[in-house]
This record gives C-alpha cells, sequence and structure tokens, in this order.
C-alpha cells in the first residue's frame, strides 16, 4: 500500500495548491481528481472558460459598437459561436496542462478516480474501469468542492433548462436567454449571450442583483446593464419551469403577489452552488457535515477527525476559487507546524461584467447594521481622463473609512479593470492604512486607480482634485 504525508481529495484552485504548498514544505504529496483533467470546477467549467467567453463576446461587442467611434471602419461583424466555444476550450486545455506540469514540478503524485475513505488514515481510489487501489495518508485534505444548486421544482434537463456547465457550451447563440438568479454567474454569462446578440432576461428573488455587495455597485450596475439591454425582474419568486420543445416557460410571483410569465428558448438556472461531498465515505472516516451538508471545521479548517481538514466551498464561507487557495496554503502550513493567518474580511469578491465589478472589507449596508461610524468618499470613473480615453466612463470607486481613526474599512468599484484594481484595496486594508494613506500616495497618470486616490480624498477632507 502506497504510503503519503499529505493526500489531497479534488484538484481545483484550493485542493492542487494545498499540494503544490505541502510538497514545498517538504511532504510526500498526493492528489486524487475523479475527472480526467486536473484543476476542478474553477479552471474546467466555471472561473476561466467562463473569462474566456466574456472576453470573446466583449471583443465582439466592442467591434460591432465601439469601434466605429475610434474610426475603425469594419464590416458587420458575425458571432460564429463554435468558435467562440472552441478557443474556449483551448484556453482550459493549457490552463489544465498547466497543472499537470505544475505537479510534476514539485513531485506530486497523482490518482485518477474517485478518492473515498475507508477509514481516517486510509483512502480508496476507485478508476473509471471499476478498478480500485488503497492508499495511506498521514494527513488528508478534502478539496471536493461545489456543484450547481436547483430549486426543487425545476427539472435540470441540461439541453434548455442549464446550470453555468451547459452554458458553458452552447451550440447556437439563444433567441431568449432567461436567466434565474442575479448573482455573479448568472449576470457574467447572460453578459455574453446580451453581447452576442441574445435577448437576456434576470429574474431574481431579492430586490436588486449582487445582493451580496455593496448596494451602490448593485445599483450602479443594475443602471449600466440596463443601459446595454438586459432586462430585469426584481423582487419575482419563480414558481415553475416548463421546457415545451425549444420553449421554456417561467413562471413567477411579483412582488404584488401577481403571476408574470417569461418565456425563452433557453433558461439558465442559476441560483448558487452545494458542497460536494457525495461518495466521499466520510461516515467511515468519522467526518461531520453541518446542517447544509458543508464539512464541519475549526478555525484552523480541522474537522472532527484530527488528521483530516477541509478547504474551499466544501466548508463554510464565501465559495471562491481564491479563497479556497489561500485556505489550501493554510493547511498546509499549518500541518507543517508554522501559524499562518487569514483575514476573511479581506477576501474580494469580484464580478467580470463589463464594467467590472468588485468589493473588499465591510459594505455600507453592513457597517449600518454593525452601529459603526462611518465615512464615505466616492468619485465617478467619467472624471478621469484615462476612462474618456477608452470610453469606459461608467462606474465609481467607493472608500469606507471609520468616522474617527480614518482607518479603511471598505473599498468598492465598479468600472474598468475594478478586478485588478480592487488589490489595492486589499494591500492597503491588510497593512490598516487609513483614506489619508492612500490619498497621499502617487498614483500613475492617466490611470484607472487614480479614481481610488481621488476616492480618497473625499474620503479624508472632502478635497477631491478633478471633481
Amino acid at each position: 500500500m502506497s504510503q503519503f504525508d499529505v493526500t489531497v481529495i479534488g484538484s481545483g484552485p484550493g485542493g492542487y495548491v494545498a499540494a503544490i504548498r505541502a510538497a514545498q514544505l517538504g511532504f510526500k504529496t498526493a492528489i486524487i481528481e475523479k475527472y480526467s483533467t486536473l484543476g476542478g470546477t474553477c479552471l474546467n467549467v466555471g472561473c476561466i472558460p467562463s473569462k474566456a467567453l466574456l472576453d470573446s463576446s466583449e471583443h465582439f461587442e466592442n467591434a460591432k459598437h465601439n469601434f466605429a467611434s475610434h474610426g475603425i471602419i469594419i464590416n458587420e461583424p458575425k458571432a460564429d459561436i463554435a468558435r467562440i466555444i472552441e478557443r474556449k476550450n483551448e484556453v482550459v486545455d493549457q490552463t489544465t496542462k498547466g497543472i499537470n506540469f505544475l505537479m510534476d514540478k514539485n513531485k506530486i503524485t497523482v490518482f485518477e478516480g474517485l478518492g473515498s475513505f475507508e477509514s481516517a488514515t486510509q483512502i480508496k481510489i476507485t478508476k473509471k474501469d471499476g478498478s480500485s487501489e488503497t492508499i495511506e495518508s498521514k494527513y488528508t485534505i478534502i478539496a471536493t468542492g461545489s456543484k450547481p444548486s436547483s430549486l426543487p421544482f425545476i427539472s435540470l434537463d441540461k439541453e434548455r433548462v442549464i446550470t453555468s456547465t451547459e452554458a458553458l457550451n452552447l451550440k447556437e447563440i439563444p433567441k431568449h436567454l432567461v436567466v434565474i438568479g442575479g448573482g455573479v454567474i448568472g449576470l457574467e454569462l447572460g453578459s455574453v449571450y446580451l453581447r452576442l446578440g441574445a435577448q437576456v432576461t434576470v429574474v431574481e428573488f431579492m430586490d436588486k442583483i449582487i445582493p451580496g455587495m455593496d448596494g451602490a455597485l448593485s445599483k450602479e450596475l443594475t443602471k449600466v446593464l440596463k443601459k446595454q439591454g438586459m432586462k430585469f425582474m426584481l423582487s419575482t419568486a419563480v414558481s415553475a419551469v416548463e421546457r415545451n420543445g425549444d420553449t421554456v416557460k417561467v413562471t413567477a410571483k411579483d412582488k404584488k403577489g401577481e403571476e408574470v410569465v417569461v418565456e425563452g428558448d433557453y433558461c439558465l438556472v442559476s441560483v448558487g452552488r452545494k458542497p460536494y461531498t457525495e461518495g466521499l465515505g466520510l461516515e467511515k472516516a468519522g467526518v461531520e457535515l453541518d446542517e447544509r451538508g458543508r464539512v464541519k471545521t475549526n478555525d484552523h479548517l480541522q474537522t472532527n477527525v484530527a488528521n483530516i481538514y477541509a478547504i474551499g466551498d466544501v466548508i463554510k464561507g464565501a465559495m471562491l476559487a481564491h479563497k479556497a487557495s489561500e485556505e489550501g496554503t493554510l493547511v498546509a502550513e499549518i500541518i507543517a507546524g508554522q501559524k499562518p493567518h487569514i483575514n476573511y474580511n479581506l477576501i474580494p469578491g469580484v464580478v467580470y461584467t463589463w464594467p467590472e465589478v468588485a468589493g473588499v472589507g465591510k459594505t455600507e449596508e453592513q457597517l449600518k447594521e454593525e452601529g459603526v461610524a462611518y465615512k464615505v468618499g466616492s468619485f465617478p470613473m467619467r472624471a478621469l481622463g484615462r476612462s474618456r480615453a477608452s470610453g469606459d466612463v461608467d462606474g465609481l470607486v467607493k472608500i469606507i473609512a471609520d468616522e474617527k481613526t480614518d482607518e479603511v474599512l471598505g473599498m468598492h468599484i465598479i468600472g474598468a479593470r475594478a478586478a485588478d484594481l480592487i488589490a489595492e484595496g486589499v494591500i492597503a486594508m491588510e497593512f490598516r492604512a487609513s483614506a489619508e494613506d492612500i490619498a497621499r500616495s502617487s498614483h500613475a497618470h492617466p490611470t484607472y486607480a487614480e479614481a481610488i486616490k481621488e476616492a480618497a480624498l473625499d474620503a479624508t477632507e472632502k478635497r477631491p482634485i478633478h471633481i
């Protein structure tokens, strides 16, 4: 029986990072993946392929609507959905092969098959052909991720009533895509097909989209996406989804309790994700789950079984790839006797629409609820020379600081390259910077990042320069 110091079950951004860090720390490491490619949901059917589609559709949108304003005159562009999907697959293939390279480089043993516990220290690996082998591991890290959720009355046929996985591989551009759920995944994939020519209607139970983010971002993104042609049915509860041939009928009740019906040729069900623990054999190892089916862990991400840890989407907290990666590193270092930490308040959230949306730290709504005295500074992107030069004038930067100490409590951005800009807020808050610290730091001109400096000036002394 092969023996390892650390075995990771699942090769997503949490699992493969945990394996690499464990190997770097000198542990004999194995990783188990039930699929034929490494990388988990993120690399195969999540973050990476969706960004490839978003970039392709953004190029098409610019060619169709924005090139002329730059003096670039072209014939009417056409969207080749087959080539768009093919390119996406090429990006995924390159990325997953990169993970194979990293496994080889770090001398990590890779097992392909379903990993399930036989005991707290023995893991059975069942391959596709039915054969199996069992390994022994001193420590095990569960990193099995999550899968799309649905609603109990919805039958997912994965042809017309689909999840995000199928939405990444459509063979045609929908005429009318109905998206159930106004969160990150629904808005991103809705944006892809909106740009390619589909009519897109988002049906959301809450009274606003991206409900977990700061209200200013939700309000601005709603305005921008409406301008792009996306339609919204907010405060609307879906009660039935029925397919009849190539038509999908979505029945719901609006905030007045009146029945509303919307029909499309595709319906994307995007109501969140749930932890994936099927087939793990957790009961044989004695590992406990919580009331929501997540693996229970303590502050060190250790389960109730001392040598078994869990990270990423399969435990509590935000279901984000970079959160899982941080946890993978943390667990490997804890096993090595180090004392790492994660500040979960400083895990940024991003929506890759255009403009992009990003936030870190506390929202204004959270601070109000907690009774914290704060001040707000904001700055519109359209006041920047860089934004006018590129034509990306929608959006704003909002900085929230403690009223007395001026310490930055939250940064929230909607605008061009917000996904990259938010790192400045993460670093500032990690070192407990004040709004004045940011305001007095030189920002290159002309850049989108200048909006952060201006928002910090607004938060500090209400003295932005360019507005």
